[in-house]
């Protein structure tokens, strides 16, 4: 099985619904977010995606996110803006995008040491 990655960042902004702490108040984070793509087989390239075409693809998606406040997003009136549902949110999103690929994972980070992964 050959994997790569493709990273991506956007800056927005949340609030956790029901969260008792410093995150129930509006703050924001730099995302950094990861991509992972797999495939059994390479292309007559020998690739499993060119990297310009999956950034490409989570370029378009992150910008439905950057500089946004989160909370305000369709998805995220009936999901709390949580990293978690941040990765399984961008994992969709991807996935539509690029049919020609399997996506494995999307991890989100919000700091430089917390991060959350969705992968189907």
């Amino acid at each position: 099985m050959y994997k790569v990655k493709v990273f991506g960042h956007f800056s927005g902004a949340h609030n956790l619904r029901g969260y008792k702490g410093k995150c129930e108040e509006l703050h924001g984070h730099n995302w950094k977010v990861e991509v992972a793509a797999s495939s059994e087989k390479l292309d007559d390239l020998g690739m499993v995606i060119d990297f310009t075409e999956l950034k490409k693809s989570l370029k378009a998606c992150l910008s439905g996110l950057d500089h946004k406040y989160l909370n305000d997003i369709e998805y995220f009136k009936d999901n709390n803006p949580t990293s978690e549902n941040m990765a399984k949110y961008i994992f969709d999103r991807v996935s539509e995008i690029r049919k020609d690929v399997k996506i494995d994972s999307v991890t989100v980070w919000e700091t430089e040491t917390s991060s959350a992964t969705y992968s189907a």
